[in-house]
């Protein structure tokens, strides 16, 4: 009796062990999806594919890219923020979904400081100005003096109602005193073509987006939306020196995980991806893809959330743009 109650508590020592072992086992131990709000082919998709794939390598389980498009961004935040917060749904945090949507929305399905956690800022990117060849428009300049003989004449593309791209022509119809027509599309793909094809004239896009139909002539630039000249496209003036000055349109693309995701794996992440942008091959993948990496702490990039929210919604309210 008494060596069955010792074997007994052998084989009960052994399940707790083996419980323990699994409860410590390293994340990740399954696959991850990374939630993209956006189409395939534009910027923040082009990044998370990226950085998924080295994450993968690292981490030894597969990290794959989902995209779920529309409402600007919301309908894919909104699926990531209903998650389980176990570190196997994380989602793309850019811009336009975090950081323009909480003003320009006034019901929106999810709150990006309430509902989530920033993990990490992964690069930025400016918007680009560009217009198409037969357009006529060849520079800022020529862009505003039509727009102030035709108001509301001139259509420009956008990426979606709420993203980047379309305030960021919000903010220049404010400093410029002109008004546009706006004509939202799914996405960077389908926006480009109808730009390119002639018939829409205009569009703001990330560069990674733009270089190079810019470099082979098949669109004209017309301005970069940051404080100084980017290297990537070094002879292209910003808007802010063809006098708008303050002129700021930086998108950036951020990693964030469901609200209540265990610390240990947001650092583990954090820590992962800093690796990882800091990288000198990374770092030259991302050059060619004409981003500019940030990476930092997870406080860091909650800060800066928190500060671009207050920052484009101080845009939207002077420009007046909204979304019902």
């Amino acid at each position: 009796m008494r060596g069955a109650r010792r074997l007994a508590g052998i084989a009960l020592a052994l399940l707790c062990l083996g419980q323990i072992a699994t409860a410590a086992e390293p994340y990740p131990t399954k696959p991850v999806r990374i939630i993209v709000p956006f189409p395939a082919g534009q910027a923040t998709d082009t990044i998370a594919r990226v950085v998924a794939e080295h994450l993968s390598k690292a981490l030894g389980q597969q990290f794959i890219t989902e995209n779920r498009p529309g409402a600007g961004g919301s309908i894919g935040i909104e699926a990531a923020a209903k998650a389980p917060p176990d570190g196997y749904t994380l989602t793309t945090a850019p811009s336009g979904p975090f950081g323009i949507n909480p003003s320009l929305y006034p019901k929106l399905p999810y709150d990006p400081i309430a509902d989530f956690a920033p993990i990490i800022n992964m690069v930025l990117t400016p918007q680009t100005l560009v217009a198409n060849p037969a357009s006529g428009i060849r520079s800022l300049d020529d862009l505003v003096a039509r727009a102030r003989a035709a108001p509301g004449s001139l259509d420009y593309a956008s990426l979606g109602n709420g993203t980047t791209s379309h305030l960021t022509m919000e903010l220049l119809q404010s400093v410029a005193g002109v008004r546009l027509s706006h004509v939202p599309f799914k996405g960077s793909a389908e926006a480009q073509l109808t730009v390119l094809g002639g018939d829409i004239p205009l569009m703001s896009d990330a560069i990674p987006a733009t270089l190079g139909h810019i470099r082979q002539g098949k669109l004209i630039g017309l301005g970069i939306a940051s404080q100084e000249r980017s290297p990537f496209l070094p002879d292209l003036p910003t808007i802010a020196e063809q006098g708008y000055p303050g002129f700021e349109a930086v998108g950036w693309i951020g990693l964030a995980a469901p609200a209540r995701t265990p610390e240990p794996i947001l650092d583990r992440l954090n820590a992962e991806i800093g690796r990882i942008l800091d990288a000198p091959d990374m770092r030259e993948r991302l050059a060619a893809l004409a981003f500019t990496p940030v990476g930092g702490t997870r406080q860091a990039f909650a800060d800066f959330l928190k500060a671009e929210i207050a920052k484009w919604g101080a845009v939207v309210r002077s420009s007046g743009a909204k979304i019902d």
